[in-house]
């Protein structure tokens, strides 16, 4: 069961995509598995055959415990003890709501003289909606309307299990992680003016977004200011040699992930833009594999059209940086030394002070508008 963030303890697998005795490769999906934040597609790494399952469907397994035995290839073809099978009780599939019982807590037993006066109206009431006797006041006679008005009193919604994953990771973040933070205003009007020629004789599918040049100018300036990608673990900063650019997706049900898009640096434009489409496809759809959520190394977020003037992103551990972009606006600006209309945003970096400073931040975020400038050389 691999791990796809800090917060993730455990996974079901719900979907065995290949049987035992049938030949596998690295980089085929092999099974998914339901998390918090969805259900997840299973890569395998190792080219060969899957021997057998260890885990049944519906069999809910911790991090680190093997799904499944695969054979590579070269191995001798040994006959060996079958390994056991994980077992989990089918209680520790439950998923209980302790807000809401269903049947009523029994009645602690109040201490002689701290019995409260109630009267049998109520007694039954609080008895139906499960309410310990001992806990009401002991002053004055309760009555039916006491009880009633106790119920009305709305509880909290507990949180679902997604927003109860991205609180822990965001906890765990501002806790573990000094951040720092920059801002910076960028002129897009170049980068509107190339999208826009770009996709003048382009069918609808095959049209190039500003999101792709984000991606492309972040992926550049990122291989002067590598300090900026990678994944701070053991107490230690280890920096990735591609850029693998984790993009922050709204899930229509709720919640947020940010899945990366591998090997952004090396990327056209084009392909960037396939990849996005694609990976936004199957995030709304709810089908994402693991180390797309695992293997990011530097986020980019940002709102869009719908947006805020700025936002300031969390970044998402064991990543060190994330880049946020405003919402893009029409703005009077100084441009060839006249006033006029150009479209601007902010851009906005988080970063931790463990791995870099203000002074760096501020250069990878002019790198990053240098190469907004000329959106032709991306």
């Amino acid at each position: 069961m691999p791990s796809l963030g800090a917060d993730m303890e455990a996974g079901t697998l719900v979907e065995q995509l290949v049987h035992p005795g049938d030949p596998v490769k690295r980089g085929d999906i092999i099974a998914a598995v339901e998390t918090q934040k969805g259900a997840i597609e299973i890569e395998v790494f190792e080219d060969g055959i899957l021997q057998e399952w260890l885990v049944d469907l519906g069999t809910k397994v911790p991090v680190g415990a093997p799904l499944a035995v695969v054979q590579t290839e070269g191995e001798a073809q040994t006959k060996a003890e079958p390994a056991p099978k994980i077992v989990v009780p089918k209680e520790d599939m439950m998923v209980v709501d302790y807000e809401t019982p269903t049947q009523p807590k029994p009645h602690a037993a109040p201490r002689s003289g701290d019995r409260p006066r109630i009267t049998p109206a109520a007694r039954r009431r609080a008895a139906q909606q499960g309410i310990d006797l001992s806990s009401l006041p002991s002053k004055g006679t309760i009555s039916l309307a006491d009880i009633v008005a106790m119920r009305t009193k709305p509880k909290p919604a507990p949180m679902s299990d997604m927003r109860t994953a991205i609180a822990a990771a965001m906890s765990r973040s501002k806790r573990e992680i000094p951040h720092y933070y920059l801002s910076h205003m960028i002129d897009l009007t170049t980068a509107d003016d190339f999208v826009t020629k770009t996709n003048a004789d382009r069918a609808p599918e095959d049209r190039l977004l500003l999101g792709a040049v984000y991606a492309k100018a972040i992926a550049k300036a990122l291989k002067k200011y590598g300090e900026f990608s990678g994944h701070f673990t053991d107490d230690a900063f280890h920096q990735s040699d591609a850029v693998h650019l984790g993009l922050a997706i709204n899930i229509r049900s709720g919640g947020l992930v940010a899945p990366a898009l591998f090997d952004t640096d090396s990327k056209s434009l084009d392909d960037l833009m396939k990849a996005m489409r694609d990976l936004v496809e199957r995030v709304r759809a709810g089908r994402f594999r693991a180390r797309e959520l695992s293997d990011a190394t530097i986020t980019l977020t940002s709102l869009g059209d719908r947006g805020v003037d700025q936002l300031y992103g969390v970044i998402y551990p064991p990543q060190v940086a994330i880049v946020g972009l405003g919402t893009p606006r029409l703005q009077p600006a100084v441009h060839d030394g006249q006033v006029t209309l150009r479209l601007t945003a902010t851009l906005t970096l988080a970063a931790d002070h463990r791995v870099s400073d203000g002074h760096r931040g501020a250069l990878f975020l002019k790198a990053i508008d240098k190469n907004l400038q000329r959106p032709d050389t991306l």
